[in-house]
């Protein structure tokens, strides 16, 4: 699979130094099977220096020729990783206008091939901002998304995830106000979660994508993030019905549930809750993401077991 690259831009590539042919490792994958990618870079001209503009331009037209989605913010955020900087709107002036080194060219197109390779951002640069911490980020674990962002950490059956969020925890001092544990929901019984209750609230981001639907997730999504935690099921509730079924065990009369969820969940929700009377839980209320769609969900339970 060849790199698209423009008259244009081979022209004002004139200005970097020449790298000459760069090949990516190919990813093992059904969606790239055996192909490579292979970037020419065929410089000509005299060359001159480079700013942080003329990279920027010249990775967003990379990434649009080969369909890379949000082509321009992710040229903009490895740019200003690579010159320290949060966002690129927050270089400063002489940022901007001074040359960049040969060194953070090449750093800019090392990670610029991860990005090629349909790598999320995120984990190109191995760190996100989540609310006002940067935490680090590496595959398979679920990467914070502003649209369903969540304050709250606690299980997870992948080791990966319970390791990185400890590793998050502790770099932002605050371990001593977190319990990790290490568990599989899905497979508990209730005996088991007696030492964890009572609880006040619950709050999970399950797997809830429909079976079905899993095929037509992003490459990003598909080639790097952890699967089993999104699949869930034929009608995307496997995993949410196991919770709820739970739920009642370890809740404080009166305690929430709250859930992330597909848009047509709310609905499926509250008619299987009304089909499960001996949960004592109901559907008191439905929140919308900021993307206006119904994907929060809380629930609460009424009476004592």
């Amino acid at each position: 699979m060849k790199l698209l690259i423009s008259p244009f831009r081979r022209m004002i590539m004139g200005l970097l130094p020449h790298w000459g042919p760069v090949r990516v490792n190919p990813i093992k994958s059904a969606a790239l099977n055996s192909h490579q990618f292979l970037l020419r870079q065929n410089f000509s001209g005299k060359p001159g220096p480079v700013t942080a503009t003329d990279l920027v331009n010249y990775w967003q037209e990379v990434f649009e020729a080969n369909r890379i989605p949000e082509a321009q913010e992710s040229s903009e955020y490895i740019v200003s990783y690579v010159l320290g900087a949060k966002t690129f709107h927050s270089l400063s002036a002489s940022s901007m206008s001074t040359p960049l080194t040969t060194e953070q060219q090449e750093q800019v197109q090392q990670l610029s091939a991860k990005r090629l390779q349909r790598m999320p951002v995120q984990y190109v640069l191995g760190e996100w901002d989540f609310q006002d911490l940067t935490l680090k980020m590496r595959p398979p674990v679920f990467i914070p998304r502003p649209e369903t962002e969540s304050q709250v950490i606690a299980v997870d059956k992948e080791v990966a995830a319970v390791n990185l969020t400890r590793e998050n925890a502790q770099r932002f001092q605050l371990e001593h106000r977190l319990r990790l544990f290490h568990h599989d929901v899905s497979s508990s019984s209730w005996e088991q979660l007696l030492p964890w209750g009572p609880v006040d609230i619950i709050i999970s981001n399950p797997p809830y994508v429909f079976h079905e639907d899993m095929a037509h997730l992003a490459a990003e999504i598909l080639r790097y993030e952890n699967l089993d935690a999104l699949d869930g099921g034929n009608d995307g509730m496997r995993v949410i019905k196991r919770i709820l079924e739970l739920a009642p065990y370890i809740l404080k009369n009166c305690g929430s549930v709250f859930l992330e969820v597909d848009p047509r969940h709310p609905e499926m929700v509250e008619n299987w809750l009304q089909s499960r009377p001996d949960l004592f839980l109901s559907l008191c209320a439905t929140h919308k993401d900021f993307c206006g769609k119904p994907r929060f969900l809380h629930i609460q339970k009424t009476y004592s077991r």
